[in-house]
């Protein structure tokens, strides 16, 4: 009876710890959709420097519920669904309205065309995601992650806060024209690295870390610009990429040039 009793109790310990793995990545997805209506409600109130952290804070949040997902090892398709609606919020149209309301406004339709593209193409970008989850390696994104395009925008309000203080008649074009490039790259084919296939064995370990708390430093001392920065390189990162490899292809095809070769037969 004793040892009945021990492992009814043990398997209610074990249900209940199980129970307790999957509510902790919820929960950070949670702090994410509410960094994300944060954001929203700062965008009405005009704080859009305050809307913008509210964003970089939900990334956090996203980068923290998918790696305690994993650690615990209680993914489920129910926290996929509930992450993929929380980014829509958070990385979608609280970064839409962003747009809009600090620099497209004055466009007219065409502003809210332009700003309506980016929230349909970051959900365009996270339902294929989900629907190829299973197909992906691992090692690259296709397309732009709805996070980094994101942080594009989130970490471009702060640069120009701080930093550059763009004048009424060239930030609209530039956001115009930042919002659709983001746009394209969310659907597009072109791989990212998603740098989960990092191996941190030997030599590379101190490579990794003196990199790390460079990047650290940097970010530390220029938050504002390193911050965008960042984004805007990984943004850019995966054309760059794209480009290289069909220049590498195309000299290939050329291949050397055909030299003719020597006669044997003697000249008359």
């Amino acid at each position: 009876m004793k040892t009945a009793a021990f492992k009814n109790s043990f398997a209610k310990d074990s249900k209940q710890r199980k129970a307790a793995m999957h509510l902790i990545p919820n929960l950070f997805t949670t702090g994410n959709l509410l960094c994300g209506v944060y954001a929203i409600l700062s965008v009405f109130n005009g704080d859009y420097l305050m809307a913008a952290i509210a964003i970089l804070v939900a990334m956090v949040f996203d980068v923290l519920d998918g790696k305690s997902a994993r650690l615990t090892n209680s993914t489920s398709h129910f926290g996929l669904e509930y992450d993929s609606l929380s980014d829509v919020v958070s990385f979608g149209v609280a970064p839409g309205l962003l747009l809009y309301s600090w620099a497209l406004s004055g466009q007219g339709s065409f502003g809210v065309a332009v700003m309506f593209a980016y929230v349909a193409m970051g959900a365009v970008r996270l339902a294929r995601f989900n629907s190829t989850v299973t197909q992906s390696d691992g090692k690259y994104f296709t397309g732009l992650a709805i996070p980094a395009a994101a942080g594009v925008v989130a970490s471009l309000v702060v640069f120009d806060h701080y930093t550059i203080r763009m004048g009424a008649d060239v930030k609209p074009v530039f956001v115009l024209i930042i919002t659709l490039a983001l746009s394209f790259l969310m659907v597009s084919t072109i791989k990212y690295r998603s740098f989960k296939d990092l191996k941190f064995k030997g030599h590379q370990q101190i490579t990794y870390l003196v990199w790390g708390i460079l990047t650290l430093m940097m970010v530390a001392a220029w938050p504002q610009v390193m911050l965008f920065v960042i984004f805007a390189g990984y943004a850019l990162m995966g054309p760059v990429e794209r480009l290289f490899w069909l220049v590498a292809q195309a000299m290939g095809k050329k291949g050397p040039a055909k030299t003719e070769a020597p006669s044997l037969e003697p000249k008359p």
